[in-house]
């Protein structure tokens, strides 16, 4: 079994609810002794086995904090010059500081964030009850990362002034009269300001090292107990709880959705909009009330074994606050991500009088049940398993050619990548792995037969990563199959995860966990993924921002370079079909509607992007607004998935449940114009194909 495996991966904080405010300053937050002493064996470790090791000296030490200053204050709204002037007289400390497990300095420096959200939170409100005028001639930034902090705290007000004036105006061109708009954006900054009371150590702890992780290389993390358990769900496609979604809206924890096949479905007593206002364990265990408490905390009150019993205070969706409430038991079990999960779909593509049929199959992530292969359960769970499955039965549906749709694909199991390439080449090398010591070892699959040996194709985008990075050069490089789309993301290194407490010989968990670079991956042609990504046969347009997104854009990834190339018999040579299918496709697009509708809304969706400055003069705002709706309106009503449209002025929790929810399923719903030209790029390379076979057989 391979143990080693690369991925990309997000973590998203959890937003949080309401919270009872008490007077005076927020808590003032110390480190555990046990954090710096896992901020000291992580340091020890990275500076041992990471793929190229770099030193924690005084260069490492300033890196580290201006990541950690970033983190809190990207957009430079918070802190003030002195704050940041006070904080740089230390970044020189902080290495000697790791190894005395001192970590006075992180969490000194958080605790004066947490006081300036109060502050800035605060003074936001008091400006709700004047009058703003919209007459000026005024502008906001819209991208601070590159200015300046405030000198001081008048340039300070000045500037959240008019970042109050841009919300307010926002949600007035929206139609939303003065009392609404002072109702939703009190409640707003009330909201950030709550939150400021309501961080514990470990969230000072986790942002830290991650801080201090990714200034060694991008893709080195530090998982603490939280973050190490999403991290196992993700990969397992599992967990076990209750089987409901949940999210923060007005001051409650509320079912967002219901996992279909869980405990909450098929109770029938848990319906979408319901509110959580207390968990109690067991059958006769109390009932804690969990109103203002953190998503994350009671995500993990609700979790928990496997047959055990956890209540839930429910508050139903057409209750008022003071409504009736009631208690229902729910017995936890084993729930299944599918969404999460490899999908096929087929699609009909006509070309004249010729109708092909094209298999799709969408994969999220090269997940794998580590710990159930572990045990040797036949059925464990992965992506190579579901999509094997996938291909008999679009094999039975006698499809002409099958898609396989990676975008945003951020990796997974190296393993899985090895074996889903296998699926469609059959046995041979997939990718190559030099160590620390630069030694290459070639990865090989050893599957026999191919379970597709049709016409191929691999959709992209700016994020399909790591394992769909592999997945995709493997396939182009064998001459498998057409690589579609836009450049992929460009990480070309492998992570491990290290337990910490194992190595410590801790007997109960402490440290948390460290996923280190120990390898960089190279194609069997000999390149490497690594910065550059990879290049698509038949580019398609995509809505990501290439300088600011993907492996280009940090400052410390490895470089491109490239080893000998494996010994490999490509399967065949797709090179003399690419200017016919390419010549094809530019046919097909150029008077598609459709598609030159997507293109227009690409276009001017890089256009906003590209803003640094947006007017606070309303009569400039409302000009803008009715040129796009003009624009929206000469153009017609097709729904292409990208939201160039009205803006509302709201966040996701501001807007109805409902409303929310019909958002999301209208994006669902779109036409996905780029798969669909993908799948009639698949199916001209079926037609071609068929062609050749025909003349050879001449």
């Amino acid at each position: 079994m391979r143990t080693k495996y690369g991925f990309f991966c997000l973590f998203l904080a959890f937003a949080s609810s309401a919270y009872a405010l008490e007077a005076g300053s927020p808590p003032v937050l110390t480190p555990l002794p046990q954090q710096a002493q896992a901020a000291h064996l992580t340091a020890q470790f990275l500076q041992r086995f990471h793929y190229k090791p770099v030193p924690l000296d005084d260069v490492l030490s300033a890196r580290i904090m201006n990541r950690f200053i970033k983190s809190l204050d990207p957009d430079r709204v918070i802190f003030l010059q002195s704050d940041i002037d006070k904080f740089m007289a230390g970044s020189t400390k902080i290495d000697d500081a790791i190894n005395q497990e001192d970590l006075n300095i992180p969490f000194s420096i958080f605790n004066v964030y947490e006081q300036r959200v109060v502050d800035r939170m605060t003074y936001a409100r008091s400006l709700l009850n004047q009058k703003l005028d919209f007459t000026a001639k005024e502008d906001y930034a819209l991208a601070r990362d590159k200015e300046p902090w405030p000198q001081t705290e008048a340039e300070s007000d000045d500037l959240w002034r008019k970042r109050v004036k841009n919300d307010w105006l926002r949600l007035k061109l929206a139609g939303k009269d003065d009392a609404a708009i002072r109702d939703t954006l009190d409640k707003r900054y009330e909201n950030s300001l709550e939150r400021a009371y309501k961080y514990k150590n470990d969230d000072v702890f986790q942002t830290f090292m991650d801080a201090y992780t990714t200034s060694v290389d991008p893709h080195t993390d530090y998982f603490g107990a939280t973050a190490s358990a999403e991290f196992d769900i993700s990969m397992k496609l599992s967990l076990v709880g209750i089987g409901a979604v949940l999210q923060e809206r007005d001051d409650y924890t509320t079912i967002r959705e219901l996992v279909a096949g869980g405990p909450a479905q098929l109770s029938g007593k848990l319906a979408v909009g319901d509110r959580i206002i207390g968990v109690g364990q067991g059958e006769n265990g109390p009932i804690k009330e969990v109103v203002g408490t953190r998503l994350d905390e009671i995500v993990q009150m609700i979790r928990g074994a496997k047959g055990s019993v956890v209540r839930l205070d429910i508050l139903p969706s057409d209750a008022g606050p003071d409504g009736k409430h009631h208690v229902i038991s729910l017995v936890r079990d084993k729930i299944s991500l599918d969404k999460q999960a490899a999908k096929q779909t087929i699609l009909s593509v006509k070309d004249g009088n010729t109708t092909r049929r094209i298999g799709v199959i969408t994969l999220p992530a090269f997940y794998e049940d580590f710990e159930a292969r572990r045990k040797g359960d036949k059925d464990y769970r992965s992506a190579s398993r579901d999509v094997a499955k996938l291909l008999g039965e679009l094999k039975q549906e006698k499809v002409d050619g099958v898609l396989i749709d990676l975008r945003n694909n951020g990796g997974g199991s190296l393993s899985e990548a090895i074996d889903l390439t296998g699926l469609f080449v059959g046995k041979g090398p997939v990718v190559q792995q030099r160590d620390a010591g630069g030694e290459v070892e070639v990865e090989s699959d050893d599957l026999a037969t191919p379970a597709w040996t049709g016409p191929v194709g691999v959709l992209i985008n700016r994020g399909s990563a790591s394992a769909s990075e592999i997945f995709a050069a493997a396939i182009q490089d064998y001459g498998r199959g057409v690589i579609i789309g836009e450049p992929s993301f460009g990480k070309g290194t492998v992570q491990t995860v290290v337990n910490l407490d194992q190595v410590a010989h801790n007997q109960k968990p402490k440290f948390g966990e460290l996923k280190l670079t120990v390898a960089q991956f190279f194609r069997v042609n000999g390149g490497t993924t690594q910065l550059r990504g990879v290049t698509p046969d038949i580019s398609l347009p995509g809505i990501s921002d290439l300088k600011a997104f993907g492996e280009s854009s940090y400052d410390n990834a490895l470089p491109w370079t490239q080893v000998k190339p494996a010994n490999y018999k490509p399967w065949g040579d797709l090179q003399a079909l690419l200017p016919q299918l390419q010549s094809r496709h530019d046919a097909r697009v150029k008077d598609d509607p459709e598609y030159k509708r997507f293109m227009e809304d690409v276009t001017t969706l890089k256009e906003q992007r590209d803003k640094k400055v947006i007017s606070l003069n309303e009569a400039e705002r409302r000009n803008e607004l009715t040129a796009q709706a003009n624009r929206i309106k000469a153009r017609g009503q097709a729904n292409d998935g990208i939201d160039t449209g009205e803006d509302d002025g709201l966040q996701a929790n501001e807007r109805s449940l409902s409303a929310d929810i019909a958002i999301e399923k209208a994006r669902k719903n779109a036409k996905d114009i780029l798969q669909n030209e993908a799948a009639s790029i698949v199916a001209d390379e079926a037609d071609l194909q068929a062609g050749m076979s025909r003349a050879a057989a001449k």
